[in-house]
């Protein structure tokens, strides 16, 4: 008995009014760059490329004043409590436009340096509070022009490959340890998701392209200003597309270039264009908006040929890709019960610098180097345990829009890449969109919870106690249900 053969194909789409800016966000050489604790700079010696900030405003075809989404992508690594909450609040005030509608995320660029306040003393630190300062405003200048640049949009998924991604949880037989760095035998998401933006008339909008890779090419010998590979990849897509090219860093916690930890920028740049040509590849095999593959029917020729055309959608069906819902919720997650105190940190941030000292007095290079770095994750400790929220949970932030056949989520925190797969494996149908560190660095990792216990780097510095990622995927998809 034959089975019915599919004669029509239809992809993911979406229809909205968007729009896109983006500015340059390059800090001045010279200012406080030291991001990696092995590192032996304290300041910028210039820029191999410049950083970015683009905003891409969302919103219904029917309505752009209700219900839209705004989406601030900046090309730093992180941002703390204290400074991710005043930079929405001074966008807000400026725009005019509501904080819960203002979403942050990060491309994560190991390469941007580390703009927090607690290093304003630092070399280099006192250029800080100026740059947030500007960095606030440069981004509500891009949202005012996006509220006024909003035009009706299709929106076109795809997904595609690339290998730059490996799994970074290597085990050091030799040593008897984890160490964070490519291990060959892990396995690595290596998905690609695109998204073609194009007005009614067809010109190019804007490209989305959502991957999860630390942007961790450049380490600890580079002291030039970066968004790592994030820079050519953009570089390479916009020259062949002509329009902007918005980069979403996708869940990466145990992901990392296949080669990092370098100072070559050229390895970054790289880095970039493999995903670039790997987004550039997804993009090309987009079908045209609004329409469907469809068989046609036998063509004789030398042989019986099946011709297939596109086929404009059905008015429902292009009302069905215009339904906009958007939610925002806090996702409470338990600390884990052996989080250190604050005081305890203190102490043991005193006792890594006098180590540190005693080193130094005794000429022991490596031992000074391997004490500096020590201090350095006590001192990123000690910041992020003061900013963290009182009580016995921390309220992990999560926004979600769906557009027709697209998904978005922004979701805080650095969570395995289990979080996107399992969302993908659940609504086979839809394209999932996910961009990680959203908001303030505040949950730190989402583990898995087999990983909790084995000293692995990402578990070891985890807030939120075993289970909160498979709390977190349960809770997206119930919301995505509903």
């Amino acid at each position: 008995m034959k089975t019915p053969s599919v004669t029509r194909v239809t992809g993911p789409q979406s229809r909205c009014q968007f729009s896109i800016e983006w500015v340059d966000i390059t800090p001045p050489a010279g200012i406080y760059h030291r991001m990696w604790g092995a590192a032996k700079h304290e300041r910028a010696s210039g820029v191999h490329r410049p950083l970015r900030a683009t905003v891409a405003m969302f919103a219904p075809i029917q309505n752009s004043d209700a219900h839209c989404q705004i989406v601030l992508a900046l090309d730093h690594c992180v941002m703390g409590a204290l400074e991710h909450e005043a930079m929405v609040a001074s966008i807000a005030k400026i725009s005019g436009e509501s904080r819960d509608s203002i979403l942050v995320v990060f491309s994560h660029t190991h390469g941007a340096g580390l703009m927090g306040l607690d290093r304003v003393d630092n070399p280099g630190g006192d250029l800080i509070p100026s740059y947030l300062q500007e960095l606030a405003e440069r981004s509500a200048g891009l949202v005012k022009r996006c509220r006024l640049s909003l035009q009706p949009a299709d929106i076109v998924y795809g997904t595609g490959r690339c290998a730059l991604a490996a799994h970074r949880d290597f085990w050091d037989g030799e040593r008897n340890q984890f160490v964070c760095g490519t291990n060959p035998g892990g396995p690595a998401d290596d998905t690609v998701v695109v998204a073609r933006f194009s007005a009614r008339n067809g010109e190019s909008l804007a490209s989305v392209v959502n991957y999860a890779c630390h942007p961790t090419t450049l380490a600890w010998d580079n002291s030039l200003i970066s968004p790592d590979y994030v820079g050519a990849l953009r570089e390479l897509v916009e020259r062949e597309t002509g329009a902007p090219c918005l980069f979403l860093q996708g869940a990466s916690g145990e992901l990392g270039p296949l080669e990092g930890f370098v100072g070559d920028p050229a390895i970054a740049d790289k880095n970039g264009r493999e995903l670039g040509y790997a987004a550039l590849s997804a993009l090309t095999a987009l079908p045209p908006a609004g329409k469907a593959f469809c068989y046609r029917g036998p063509v004789v020729s030398g042989a019986t040929l099946g011709a297939w055309d596109y086929q404009p959608l059905t008015s429902d069906e292009l009302s069905a890709l215009e339904i906009f819902h958007t939610l925002r919720w806090k996702e409470s997650l338990s600390y884990r019960e052996e989080m250190p105190t604050i005081q305890d940190t203190e102490a043991a941030l005193m006792d890594c610098l006098a180590h540190e000292k005693a080193a130094r007095a005794e000429a022991n290079l490596i031992q000074t180097e391997e004490h500096r770095a020590l201090a350095e994750r006590k001192k990123r400790l000690l910041t992020r345990l003061k900013q963290l929220p009182p009580g016995a949970t921390f309220p992990l932030q999560v926004a979600v829009w769906s557009i027709g056949g697209g998904v978005w989520i922004g979701v805080q925190g650095e969570s395995y890449s289990v979080l996107q797969m399992a969302l993908r494996e659940r609504f086979p149908n839809k394209a999932i969109v996910l961009a990680s560190i959203a908001a303030d660095w505040g949950a730190s990792y989402l583990p898995p919870r087999e990983l909790y216990g084995t000293g692995i780097y990402q578990e070891s510095i985890a807030i939120v106690a075993a289970g909160s990622l498979e709390q977190l995927i349960e809770s997206i998809a119930v919301h995505l249900s509903l």
